[in-house]
């Protein structure tokens, strides 16, 4: 057993986020999110949600902060309002690292770029257009 690591993440997310390397980026998908067809390793996080699983996530790995953007959120369509889920994704990421830096997204480029990630994480959020891509930065002691 480790001390300090959120219940949130599993071992197998855990695996996942040591063996990605300055730059690469993950997907936390929202329940509707299609994973399984994209082609990166999906890792199912059942009954969690999309800020369980991003609160957690920040805790153990910081974001790129030499990228234009680190944080990138699948933009929303057909005039759909803005989810309020994103305020508080924003404010999470705020907490953990002061340089977060927010892009947004345009839906079937979010699928192309999620198709390159490192890995999707499977949420079961419930709010839609709670997908996010993080890009991660260099861990410095």
């Amino acid at each position: 057993m480790l001390k300090n690591i959120p219940v949130a993440l599993s071992p197998e997310l855990l695996k996942v986020l040591d063996e990605m390397g300055h730059g690469d980026e993950i997907v936390i998908g929202d329940g509707n999110f299609p994973s399984g067809n994209l082609g990166p390793k999906v890792i199912r996080a059942d009954g969690l949600g999309g800020k369980e699983i991003l609160d957690a996530i920040l805790t153990v790995i910081p974001l790129d902060t030499y990228a234009p953007s680190n944080f990138m959120l699948m933009e929303t369509t057909n005039g759909d309002p803005t989810p309020t889920i994103w305020k508080e994704y924003e404010d999470i990421a705020n907490q953990h690292d002061p340089n977060v830096h927010i892009e947004k997204i345009e839906r079937y480029a979010f699928y192309e770029r999620a198709k390159k990630a490192y890995a999707i994480v499977q949420t079961s959020e419930t709010a839609i257009y709670a997908n996010i891509i993080l890009k991660k930065g260099v861990v410095h002691k």
